[in-house]
């Protein structure tokens, strides 16, 4: 899989977030957004966001999280789905999280965001 692409799959679910590596994408109402993806800044002191391939946000500490995807029109849901998971999945790393503890964490974050529907699914090359 490239990272420009979503996983397959036959059929788009209602409620997902597809990761595969450092990139993901937010699948709701059967549309597939992203790839959302990062980048570790050139200090490693924090991280680029990046929509289709362009900045949208940075990382900059624990405390400090900058991200604005109005120019790309997405529903809010995407947006917010995709800022809690980008940092959700960030805070991960630097804790030095495994992959199956970074999404424990993600799901409890999205329920206690109100997004608990969303389930998040692994490409089989992660």
């Amino acid at each position: 899989m490239t990272p420009n692409r979503p996983p397959q799959q036959k059929t788009v679910p209602a409620d997902e977030i597809l990761l595969d590596q450092t990139a993901f994408w937010v699948v709701t109402r059967g549309r597939v957004f992203g790839p959302f993806d990062y980048e570790w800044s050139p200090d490693l002191r924090g991280m680029e966001l990046t929509y289709q391939g362009r900045k949208f946000g940075e990382i900059c500490s624990e405390e400090e999280l900058f991200a604005d995807l109005t120019e790309f029109q997405l529903p809010m849901s995407v947006c917010r789905v995709a800022v809690i998971t980008a940092g959700t999945l960030a805070a991960g790393i630097v804790d030095g999280h495994c992959m199956d503890e970074r999404i424990s964490h993600l799901l409890t974050s999205m329920d206690s965001f109100g997004y608990g529907r969303f389930r998040v699914r692994q490409s089989d090359g992660c």
